[in-house]
């Protein structure tokens, strides 16, 4: 009789702690699971702000170079009309003092 006690009262500790570590996987399931997404959302997050430094920084550098190039067209265009104007002027006047 006493035996079969023992049997019963082993029996159920291993079947409680059987529940007991089937709950304990679950909690670390769980923890698992919202680790990793919380590392995805994260990790997101920063390839995201990152990639968008990156595309502004090269969408600046592009608009800055294409900027640039053409005011410096703009200019030197003006700049040529000037010296040309000036050094006509430059001529008329020789042609008078000469003539």
């Amino acid at each position: 009789m006493k035996e079969n006690a023992v049997i019963t009262i082993i029996s159920i500790t291993i079947i409680v702690l059987n529940m007991m570590m089937i709950i304990v996987l679950d909690i670390k399931n769980a923890i698992m699971m919202a680790t990793m997404a919380e590392v995805t959302a994260v990790t997101m997050a920063e390839v995201t702000a990152v990639v968008m430094a990156e595309i502004m920084a090269a969408t600046m550098a592009e608009v800055t170079a294409v900027t640039m190039a053409e005011v410096t067209v703009v200019v030197m265009a003006v700049i040529t009309v000037v010296v040309k104007d000036v050094a006509a002027v430059g001529a008329g006047c020789f042609n008078l003092i000469n003539n």
